[in-house]
This record gives C-alpha cells, sequence and structure tokens, in this order.
C-alpha cells in the first residue's frame, strides 16, 4: 500500500474527546523492563516515571518504596507488589 493512501485511512480505534489521564498505565511500564530485576534497578530505570493510580498519579519510586520484596523474578510478580500498595480500580479523570 503506497504512504500517501494509508495517511487518508480513519484511525483503527476510536479516541475519546476528554482530557487525557496523568501517568502511564503500570503495565506500559513494567513492558519496557527486563526480568528478573532488582528493585534498585527498577527504581534507577524507571523510578521517575509517573504512573496510573486509583488515587490519582504517583512516581513509581515512591509507590517502590512501599514493597518489600527486592527481586521481581517475572513482570507479573512486580505488577502484583505494585497493585498491592496503589490498589485496584478505576482511574480518575479531569471533569
Amino acid at each position: 500500500m503506497a504512504e500517501d493512501e494509508s495517511e487518508d485511512e480513519d484511525p483503527a480505534v476510536e479516541l475519546g474527546d476528554g482530557d487525557a489521564v496523568e501517568g502511564a498505565p503500570l503495565a506500559q511500564v513494567s513492558a519496557r523492563l527486563m526480568w528478573g530485576a532488582k528493585k534498585s534497578y527498577i527504581t534507577q530505570r524507571e523510578g521517575d516515571t509517573t504512573i496510573r493510580t486509583p488515587d490519582g498519579p504517583r512516581e513509581l519510586a515512591d509507590v517502590l518504596t512501599a514493597v518489600d520484596e527486592t527481586y521481581f523474578q517475572r513482570r507479573q510478580e512486580f505488577e502484583d507488589a505494585v497493585r498491592a500498595v496503589i490498589g485496584t480500580g478505576p482511574v480518575p479523570t479531569a471533569e
């Protein structure tokens, strides 16, 4: 397909008209890392990243200070530990 043809097509997914939600999804952050990983490595590499939480955006480094584990063998272990601190539920949007 020619490049100019693809520019004229509608996007595959409709995006909402509301304000953007601050912060990155936890899954997006964890996808950028290699597993197993030490908590100190994650903090150094992604600690200043703002993640979305049910209580609003928070820096990952702040969340990791409340996590007891120091090593994560798998991505799921990391995400479970972070969710134990931040909780689960809907992420608030600006109104």
